[in-house]
């Protein structure tokens, strides 16, 4: 190892301790981290803090706004009244169904979907504290259930993004999208199963301090002040963001459809400028933003392909291919999670999974990505350090050890059934 991919590495370790230690503001970790790449020259200050205009980022960003705004609504509060019933007659049917529900929604929304688990991850930070279902045992599953469709329909992201690797590997077979839906289902139901066993490992407290109850109260009077014009408006922004993010061919235009939808936003009233303002740098933000420049930077030091050569020339010939699929499966995942880079970690072991498969002579779909590795670069989670995790530890009120309970084991969960499913519906 170079002294920059040590640097890089021990920058990486500061940052996820720093985290793990819970006594610095949520978000000021990534931050310090891109500090000290500047400093150690790493990276230019334009590196560093290049997440701050990540495509990604930016949308978020905007969606972040329209989400405030949205939770304002009539219509929200409807929403909010049904799940709320379901809260207040506790016990473990009503969580069943709570998670079902969420998983039904992402059927339609796709695995991954930014609005949709930033609009339920806020739907059940507003749900008030009840001994008989506290909120904290529900914003860790549902937040995590988002990402996985009961009926995996709208698997275009990832299904495209497997024939796109593989194509580009010169793998020019056909990959049925119905096989490639089948896996996501296995997916799906492994998490499924493991939620409804784990549900009693997460603690019970109030995940709301002071100041959010005075929020929520402000958020509950704008209700009833807001014009139905206002209200209209709000409604057709969240759709029309939610939409947006979703249409891959608008290409750069999707990123920004969200802050469109904010600016219309505040032009009619429905937040004032300060709203707009603290929630579009809200500590999420800083938390995905900081996380890119550290990813990139362990990147270009070259620590990500010395990991991915050093596996490649390791494995050998002599390898089971369930074990060599779960094997990928975990280093795409491991990477994914540590760097906060899902893109990044596919295209780093998706190329390994297939010159290996064919070095061996074995049919490579399953391991470079029809389910096994494409997707596996999307469920990680384990460690905050990404969009979604980060939410949930942040709004969750949770403790690292809490928020591991849970995570960890179906981490593992996760990837065992990926790889068997990869393995069942296409076989090497």
């Amino acid at each position: 190892m170079t002294l920059q991919m040590c640097l890089a590495l021990g920058i990486l370790v500061l940052m996820i301790v720093m985290i793990m230690s819970d006594k610095f503001a949520f978000g000021a970790p990534p931050i310090f981290a891109c500090l000290l790449l500047v400093v150690t020259g790493l990276s230019t200050v334009q590196e560093a803090f290049a997440g701050f205009i990540n495509p990604s980022v930016v949308m978020v960003a905007g969606f972040m706004v329209v989400m405030a705004a949205m939770m304002k609504t009539s219509f929200i509060a409807r929403v909010q009244e049904i799940m709320l019933n379901l809260v207040d007659k506790g016990g473990y049917r009503s969580y069943a169904l709570l998670l079902l529900v969420v998983m039904l929604g992402a059927s339609l929304a796709g695995m991954g979907s930014t609005g949709y688990y930033v609009l339920i991850l806020s739907l059940v930070s507003m749900i008030p504290y009840n001994k008989k279902l506290p909120t904290s045992k529900l914003m860790m599953q549902l937040g995590f259930a988002t990402n996985h469709p009961l009926i995996p329909v709208n698997v275009a992201l990832t299904y495209g993004l497997t024939v796109t690797v593989l194509h580009s590997a010169g793998y020019m077979h056909n990959v049925s999208i119905i096989q490639f839906a089948l896996v996501n289902l296995v997916l799906s139901l492994a998490f499924l199963a493991w939620s409804l066993v784990a549900w009693r490992l997460l603690p019970d407290h109030p995940m709301a301090s002071d100041a959010d109850e005075e929020i929520k109260k402000e958020q509950e009077l704008a209700v009833t002040m807001m014009s139905p014009f206002q209200e209209k408006v709000t409604i057709l922004m969240f759709i029309v963001s939610v939409v947006g993010m979703m249409m891959n061919q608008l290409g750069n235009i999707a990123y920004v459809v969200p802050g469109l939808a904010a600016a219309v936003i505040l032009f009619v009233g429905v937040l004032d400028f300060r709203s707009v303002r603290d929630n579009m740098g809200a500590p999420v933000i800083l938390m995905m933003a900081g996380v890119i420049g550290v990813a990139d930077a362990l990147s270009n030091s070259g620590f990500t392909k010395l990991v991915g050569d050093s596996i490649a020339h390791s494995l050998g010939g002599s390898i089971n291919p369930f074990l060599l699929v779960l094997l990928l499966v975990f280093l795409t995942s491991m990477s994914a999670t540590f760097t906060g880079s899902n893109m990044g970690s596919v295209f780093v072991f998706a190329p390994i999974a297939i010159s290996t498969c064919v070095s061996l002579g074995w049919n490579p779909t399953a391991a470079a990505a029809a389910a096994a590795v494409v997707i596996s670069g999307w469920n990680g989670g384990y460690m905050p350090l990404d969009g979604m995790p980060a939410m949930i530890l942040g709004m969750g009120s949770y403790k690292l050890p809490d928020f591991w309970k849970f995570s960890v084991p179906m981490y593992f969960v996760r990837i065992f059934a990926l790889t068997a499913g990869a393995m069942l519906f296409f076989p090497l």
